[in-house]
């Protein structure tokens, strides 16, 4: 099957499945890739962890940041479906820098991101990204507030009407009522802007190499693993992630690792116009395509 027709056709099967996609699959080696609309500007979400994580480690590389200095983080108070750590802790606790980073990166726990937000904030985290020539990423609130949306205000039954406003509430310019979703007030970033820092990450850039490699390990250890993770690993493979969730925004950004040494990084980008909380058939087809797309580039189908 030409590119052509198999982009055709994996965009008939979104629109079949109520997902609006932009994706982008990179060989890192050659530099080759094939992508679905991978300019369009997305709210990123949990995804910000990742440049979070970036910024905080050359800190402390540079001795900004003592990696062991324990921070009191105030419990999350989070009652809603999701979040987990320190967001549903009931106590303050004592955590390390560097553990802290383990908790944001690999659980993505927003109580554990702020707390790092609050040492390097938003500013200092877009100044690392533009010193390491990365753009197309913004970086412009607290994860906290990732979780102050309409869902908080409705009962545990009702979620679904929350994901009908997210759904209907947007604009054609991608703005939106729900702050956390209009492109111009939250965090944001494309397939292409997270495809280029996950190639700053695995190959070499300038972003520190004992950093990159730190983020790397964590994203290997990234413990949600049920979006993309099934299409890509396996006995033959690793895959390291960070996904990012918000009402009817699933994304997910990794590296799959061949044992033959091809290396391919994946960014998948979605919003679900089907207003329910648990979507296993959204999760599934944002992997399937995905998945097709890396393997037509494995293939050397792109023409």
């Amino acid at each position: 099957m030409t590119t052509t027709a198999l982009l055709r056709e994996l965009r008939r099967e979104l629109e079949e499945g109520g997902l609006r996609g932009s994706f982008l699959v990179r060989d890192l080696r050659t530099g080759e890739e094939v992508g679905i609309d991978p300019e369009v500007e997305f709210p990123s979400a949990s995804l910000v962890k990742v440049p979070l994580a970036i910024a905080v480690l050359e800190r402390v590389h540079a001795g900004e940041i003592d990696g062991a200095a324990p921070v009191l983080v105030q419990p999350g108070g989070v009652t809603t479906f999701g979040p987990i750590g320190i967001a549903r802790f009931r106590h303050p606790a004592r955590v390390a820098v560097d553990d802290l980073v383990y908790l944001s990166t690999c659980l993505s726990d927003g109580s554990a991101a702020d707390a790092l937000l609050e040492l390097t904030p938003p500013d200092r985290v877009a100044a690392t990204l533009r010193a390491a020539g990365l753009v197309g990423i913004t970086v412009r609130h607290a994860a906290g507030e990732l979780h102050h949306t309409p869902v908080d205000r409705l009962n545990p039954d009702e979620g679904h009407l929350a994901h009908s406003l997210a759904i209907d509430a947007g604009t054609a310019g991608r703005g939106h009522r729900i702050p956390q979703l209009d492109v111009a007030r939250a965090s944001t970033g494309t397939a292409r802007a997270f495809t280029d820092l996950l190639q700053a990450l695995w190959t070499p850039s300038k972003i520190h190499p004992e950093v990159a490699a730190r983020v790397r390990r964590l994203m290997s250890n990234n413990v949600l693993r049920h979006r993309l993770t099934p299409d890509f690993v396996s006995d033959a493979t690793t895959w390291s992630s960070k996904t990012g969730s918000l009402l009817n925004l699933r994304h997910e950004i990794g590296v799959v690792e061949h044992s033959d040494g091809a290396m391919y990084a994946v960014a998948a980008l979605t919003e679900s116009r089907v207003p329910a909380v648990h979507q296993p058939g959204a999760e599934a087809l944002m992997a399937r395509v995905a998945r097709t797309l890396r393997d037509h580039l494995r293939a050397g189908g792109v023409d």
